[in-house]
């Protein structure tokens, strides 16, 4: 089978993004899986690679079918847009912010037009994004309006784990609120839909509990019996496979041993703590609900540890094996 060829957006040049790039690329099984082309500026990854002793040479090209297809090679689309009297790592700054922002934007024009089969992001920084008055306040905003995908949905996964989330980023007073019956019917249909367009069919979903043990039939809440057992009931006569809710205490431990293959966190942190505990550096986020495949790191910039050489690739390199493994299957939503 051919490998899929998977661009690589290197992220805020004044993070860790060019460095942990370059320790995946230089990462010889992951030539296995992928053929990738990274989109950033030739002179960060050569100041990059100055400082790191790695076996890896930078091969300049304009398109990713330029591309050579062997160990050891950093195919880079060079943007040119970093300005080396004026880059200082570990910084907020303008100049990074709108290069971490072309970078995003080429790579999502090479899936676009079909050259690439996903994409696979290091990451930005949302306040040199603002500086530099990029309208968006992150990759999914970005990912969103760029491909015209109204509102695209996370998936996080995890040593076989997928979680996906009801609620992401408002406050838990908020997230309770939003846990209605609508709203939890509408996700896990569209969760399932999003499974099937990355090959995995006949999946049984769980839906966490948001209250201890499930709100024990009202004593410690009554979200469990107002909104989510007839969300679920209702999806079941619809003829979905999906159980719930779950106490969240029990939930990710059942679907780890594949009693069930995603569930539904009903909020940010809930699906956060189980994911990132069990193992931080490989909980890799997915974007669905687009018309390309996207997968990403799922931590920051680490501006304290930028240009010393100590930052970790595993995340990178998690990345961009699951979206080989992912792009052979994948169907484009709409």
């Amino acid at each position: 089978m051919t490998k899929p060829i998977i661009a690589v957006s290197s992220g805020d040049p004044a993070g860790i993004g060019p460095e942990i790039v370059c320790k995946a690329l230089a990462e010889p099984s992951l030539a296995a899986d992928a053929l990738c082309v990274t989109v950033g500026s030739r002179k960060v990854f050569e100041e990059t690679l100055g400082r790191l002793s790695l076996p890896l040479k930078l091969h300049a090209v304009g398109a990713p079918q330029d591309a050579l297809d062997r160990p050891g090679v950093l195919n880079l689309i060079d943007l040119d847009n970093v300005q080396m009297d004026r880059f200082v790592p570990g910084t907020i700054s303008a100049m990074c912010g709108r290069a971490a922002y072309e970078y995003i934007e080429r790579c999502i024009s090479l899936a676009m037009a079909g050259q690439v089969q996903a994409v696979s992001t290091a990451p930005i920084h949302k306040e040199a994004l603002r500086a530099a008055q990029v309208p968006y306040i992150g990759h999914t905003e970005i990912f969103a309006a760029l491909t015209g995908t109204v509102d695209p949905l996370t998936l996080f996964e995890v040593r076989g784990m997928r979680v996906f989330f009801l609620t992401r980023h408002v406050s838990l007073r908020e997230a309770c609120a939003l846990v209605t019956k609508e709203r939890i019917v509408s996700c896990v249909k569209r969760c399932f839909a999003a499974l099937e367009r990355l090959g995995v069919t006949d999946a049984a979903m769980a839906v966490a509990g948001l209250n201890p043990h499930s709100g024990e039939h009202g004593l410690f809440g009554w979200e469990e019996v107002n909104e989510v057992t007839p969300a679920v009931e209702e999806l079941k006569e619809l003829g979905y496979r999906v159980e719930g809710p779950i106490g969240a205490d029990s939930v990710f431990h059942l679907a780890l041993t594949g009693r069930y293959q995603a569930v539904l966190s009903l909020y940010h942190d809930q699906g956060h703590i189980a994911t990132k505990t069990l193992d931080f550096e490989r909980t890799i986020a997915i974007t669905n609900g687009m018309s390309i495949l996207r997968t990403s790191v799922d931590h920051g910039t680490a501006f304290d540890i930028a240009g010393k050489g100590t930052a970790s690739p595993v995340s990178m390199i998690e990345a961009i094996r699951l979206a080989a493994k992912y792009a052979p299957s994948f169907q484009p939503a709409g």
